[in-house]
């Protein structure tokens, strides 16, 4: 009678850690969503090179973790925020020279360069970088926080948990309760009215990918903390999952995205667990099919009607 006990109060902590480590990834993977939300949301396009500025922002935390020989919370904070400000100088770039002068193109063309972008950043980043892996730093204090049962938090999932939760709530900020947020709303409704009614629309979208690729450098940060090894191509399976995760929870919408990232993340992380473990990534990519057939809007999205 001990014996079943034990064993069931064990498969509740395994269950219980494996949500712990579900949210964090999650967590992650909802950041990114975030960036191809918000475009997609205003220019109605799919930013595919969005998984390589989460590269990119991985490499910038590795060089500016550099300056900071020791851990801690203060020198974390300053490697992140740097990492988000040089992503979101490269995203506006990227939006200036790649996307603004095909703004009236059909949105193939702008797709297909969206590619050519991220073949570029990996090809680039493999010259500028090196091909080879290199660990990534540790930024904070590394302390275990042991909850009851026997479950484990580490410093780096509250590190992931704290900044994501804080970033979620400046960008309800910004885009509820701001000016530049409004704009960013009436742009996604309709860009001529916002035009007409004096809204800059370069500005907007110049905004937009500087927030997305911002919150991609998070990403990519809090991805490195937790799977410390970086390397120029690390951005294409995380970005196709977040890609997964947008979809999911509704394309355009940010708490679908977020909720997207966080069940993406779930489902990924018990797979690991699970004696499917080789097929992760194909499930979780199985699931993007089932959604396109059964519920291409999202869980929180809402089909358009588009005019041809």
């Amino acid at each position: 009678m001990a014996t079943t006990i034990n064993h069931q109060l064990k498969t509740i902590n395994e269950f219980l850690q494996q949500i712990i480590n579900g949210l964090s990834l999650g967590a992650i993977y909802a950041l990114i969503a975030l960036g191809y939300t918000m475009v997609y949301g205003v220019l109605r396009f799919i930013n595919f090179a969005h998984s390589e500025v989460f590269m990119v922002g991985a490499f910038a935390g590795f060089y500016f973790a550099k300056l900071f020989p020791q851990p801690s919370i203060g020198a974390g904070l300053l490697v992140l925020f740097g990492a988000m400000i040089v992503c979101a100088v490269l995203g506006v770039t990227i939006e200036k020279l790649a996307y603004r002068p095909l703004r009236n193109r059909p949105t193939l063309t702008v797709l297909i360069t969206a590619i050519g972008v991220s073949l570029l950043l990996q090809n680039l980043g493999q010259l500028v970088f090196g091909a080879n892996p290199q660990s990534f730093p540790k930024l904070f204090p590394q302390r275990n926080l042991t909850l009851p049962g026997q479950l484990v938090v580490s410093s780096d999932q509250i590190a992931v948990f704290v900044v994501t939760l804080g970033l979620l709530l400046a960008l309800r900020h910004v885009v509820l309760k701001t000016k530049i947020g409004t704009a960013m709303r009436a742009l996604s409704f309709n860009p001529v009215a916002a035009s007409l009614v004096g809204i800059n629309n370069d500005r907007v979208i110049s905004f937009t990918f500087a927030l997305g690729s911002a919150l991609a450098a998070a990403g990519g940060i809090l991805y490195a903390l937790n799977y410390p090894s970086i390397d120029p191509l690390m951005g294409t399976l995380p970005g196709l999952k977040a890609f997964v995760a947008a979809v999911l929870g509704g394309i355009g919408d940010l708490a679908g995205a977020a909720l997207g990232g966080l069940v993406i993340g779930m489902i990924e992380t018990f797979v690991r667990g699970s004696a499917w473990s080789t097929y992760t990534d194909a499930i979780v990519f199985t699931i993007l099919i089932f959604i396109l057939l059964f519920r291409p809007a999202g869980l929180l999205g809402t089909l358009r009607t588009e005019k041809v």
